[in-house]
């Protein structure tokens, strides 16, 4: 057993003795690519999505130096026509980039990476010598031309080099050329039977074309057909959620949100297994890099950035063109280039229909408000820390004290939004709510152009609280606000909570620019 080559099956052995989702599926994508033009993959996710399990399943599968039928038996590859025909029927060359990043710091590297590679190939065909000037691929030429065996090779973290070299330092140089030299030469796919690359970054771009243009790509923003197989979709969950006996809707609210492709809603799988671990649902989100890497992009504010981040955190979506992102996190030159990077790190998710991105959940969120803080946007990290007391206050009924929380809320968002356009100010009131995510799903309306907007606050499962229909009007009678409501029914959309509702009118004076409020109690819980 070798160290790059031939290592066997024991890291997958070590995920099917812990709890395991199957996602064994994606091994009959990859083999319906080996030996065609679709041969040479690289699958990006943000951190903590399963690219690990995954690169370790498919290395297991493949490898010839071991039985892994014992590990894949009970799984849905087994019943695939194309099993029988790959299973560990390859020479398997696994590299781990982060392996190397970790100990070497220096223009170096990838010479310490060919060296090592060569050494632990060449251990396991002594009998075919290494010339003094064979690179990596001279060698792997020779000992496919001599065994007339291609090789798998899997990479993970491929974009380690990319992270911890900035572009244009000779490490960094000399990686790309290293790439160009394995993958896009004549001899690339007498080598190869098929490349499976996995990172957090799809590869660079010079000018309008990628470095490796033969690679098809599988990203948070292209998934392609491998949507399903990256983190949990929501019936996974629930099985999760019935047999670990915890709460489907918790799991939901905290780690749900993600739109990869045509799945419509994908769970953070790092996130949901710790929950059901620890036996409740929290933030593990810190552990997947830390936000002040976010702090550091969204401090940057090109082209009015902060006005979307706060819309973000108001519940909204901001459009996006991910098309001109080069893959670099060291090159960034927009606010669709910021937007880009946190969708590839998994603090955005994207709506590729829509051309959309915002924030998936509560988890990412919450690391969203830190970044926030971090970023010295004290006016947004004040009114987020007010809506707090906000929510509070209204479900107290204290009327002054909502009125003086919205007043305030307006007041430290003028310098980002219209004062008095309806639109901007209905965002604020988002803002100003913000923090009643904790305990309810919070559906805004947009302005109609009939001069007004709501909110609608329905309590999440086991909050027991009341549901708040919120209305706001301008320059009028503030019980004219809760008269709106009940004129318009809308307590019909919340008919299941009639006997344990707020209704709450906020009426604004443009000339005063002052916030009036009522709040009328329904039912009798």
């Amino acid at each position: 057993m070798g160290t790059y080559f031939n290592i066997g099956n024991a890291g997958f052995q070590r995920v099917r003795n812990s709890e395991y989702v199957d996602k064994s599926g994606l091994i009959a994508i990859v083999n319906g690519t080996l030996f065609t033009e679709r041969s040479f993959s690289c699958v990006t996710r943000s951190r903590r999505f399963g690219k690990s399990v995954a690169a370790k399943m498919l290395n297991a599968y493949y490898d010839y130096s071991c039985d892994s039928r014992h590990l894949f038996a009970d799984l849905e590859i087994a019943s695939d026509p194309s099993f029988e025909k790959h299973l560990n029927k390859y020479p398997v060359i696994y590299l781990d980039l982060t392996n190397f990043t970790t100990r070497f710091k220096d223009d170096s590297i990838m010479d310490h990476v060919q060296n090592e590679l060569k050494d632990d190939i060449h251990n396991a065909f002594p009998d075919i010598p290494v010339k003094d000037d064979d690179d990596l691929m001279a060698y792997l030429i020779r000992v496919t031309d001599a065994t007339q065996q291609p090789f798998i090779f899997i990479i993970d973290e491929w974009d380690a080099i990319c992270r911890e070299f900035k572009t244009g330092t000779h490490a960094m140089d000399e990686f790309v050329s290293w790439l160009r030299r394995m993958f896009k030469g004549s001899n690339s796919p007498q080598v190869f039977a098929g490349v499976y690359m996995t990172g957090i970054l799809p590869i660079k771009k010079y000018k309008t074309e990628s470095a490796l243009n033969n690679f098809i790509e599988y990203s948070m923003v292209e998934p392609v057909d491998m949507a399903p197989y990256f983190g949990f979709t929501k019936d996974e969950v629930k099985v999760l959620a019935e047999k670990h006996r915890m709460d489907f809707d918790e799991l939901e609210k905290w780690y749900d949100g993600y739109q990869i492709g045509d799945e419509q809603s994908i769970f953070n799988p790092n996130s949901v297994m710790q929950a059901l671990r620890s036996r409740r649902c929290r933030s593990f989100w810190a552990a997947t890099g830390a936000y002040d890497a976010v702090a550091h992009y969204i401090q940057m504010n090109y082209e009015g950035l902060k006005d979307d981040v706060v819309r973000m955190l108001a519940g909204e979506r901001c459009a996006v063109d991910p098309t001109g992102f080069q893959n670099d996190m060291s090159v960034i030159h927009s606010k669709d280039d910021v937007l880009t990077v946190l969708i590839h790190l998994g603090y955005l998710s994207y709506d590729w229909k829509e051309s959309e991105c915002y924030i998936p959940n509560k988890e990412v969120a919450g690391e969203m408000v830190n970044a926030v803080k971090m970023s010295n946007w004290n006016h947004v990290a004040n009114a987020i820390e007010k809506s707090k007391q906000l929510l509070r206050a209204t479900l107290n009924g204290d009327e002054e004290a909502v009125a003086r929380g919205v007043d305030a809320a307006h007041d430290e968002n003028t310098s980002i939004l219209s004062y008095n356009d309806e639109n901007s100010l209905a965002c604020v009131l988002s803002i100003a709510y913000y923090y009643a995510s904790n305990d309810y799903i919070i559906h805004r309306e947009l302005a109609s152009g009939k001069g007004f907007a709501d909110l609608v606050l329905i309590p999440r499962k086991n909050v027991d609280s009341p549901a708040i229909v919120i209305e706001l009007k301008y320059d009028k009678a503030v019980n004219s606000a809760i008269e709106q409501i009940k004129r318009r029914q809308y307590p019909a959309k919340v008919a299941q909570y009639a006997d344990n509702l707020l209704l709450v009118g906020i009426t604004y004076e443009r000339d005063a620019k002052l916030h009036r409020c009522c709040i009328e109690k329904c039912g009798t819980h």
